[in-house]
């Protein structure tokens, strides 16, 4: 994938993919853990507690899922977020107490992981929103501490339009539509359970 992506192709299978996906989407969205992070009153605790969390699905993607996809996704080194996590942690003198697996399917194949993907960069997207809610905090407003939430910086939106270009052209390729939204589809499900099993 080249760092100059080609316009992205508009198409019935991405439609399609973010349709079927939203209903899992929303209910992740809705629990309390991802929406004390939008709160305008934001406690530190709070966003400590969210990117541990965040770790433990990083730290499972890294491992499970990048391996699957590594001969599809050229940039996929820069796509790491695990180190960003522990820095901003470190920053905050939060200690991780254990670490949670998150992805218990351990049989994936590539367009599966390709959804569960999907899930993982479309996070890195909707960081940039939360990113302007948490640095109204006094102790994140220098710019430390939120460089998961920063993304790709400005880069953000061009990293998302040309892995949805990868995605696209290879569902085209091998026609394993159903296939990739399945792993969107339970790597929503699969993060929602996690944030409900650690619940404060």
């Amino acid at each position: 994938m080249s760092s100059n992506p080609a316009p992205l192709i508009s198409s019935n299978f991405l439609n399609d993919l973010k349709s079927k996906t939203s209903d899992s989407h929303k209910k992740l969205e809705s629990l309390p853990v991802s929406s004390s992070i939008l709160s305008p009153e934001m406690k530190i605790e709070d966003y400590c507690h969210y990117l541990a969390l965040m770790q433990d699905v990083h730290d499972d993607t890294e491992a499970v899922v990048f391996p699957l996809v590594s001969d599809i996704i050229e940039d996929l080194e820069e796509r790491k977020k695990s180190q960003l996590l522990e820095n901003d942690l470190q920053f905050l003198n939060f200690k991780k107490e254990s670490y949670k697996s998150v992805f218990d399917n351990q049989e994936m194949s590539v367009p599966f992981a390709l959804g569960v993907f999907y899930v993982i960069e479309g996070s890195t997207l909707g960081g940039r929103f939360i990113l302007k809610n948490v640095t109204l905090n006094e102790q994140l407003s220098q710019g430390k501490g939120v460089s998961y939430f920063s993304g790709y910086g400005d880069k953000t939106g061009s990293y998302w339009k040309s892995f949805l270009n990868v995605l696209e052209q290879y569902e085209q390729r091998f026609n394993c539509g159903d296939e990739i939204i399945k792993g969107a589809v339970y790597g929503f499900e699969s993060i929602y359970n996690h944030f409900l099993s650690t619940e404060k």
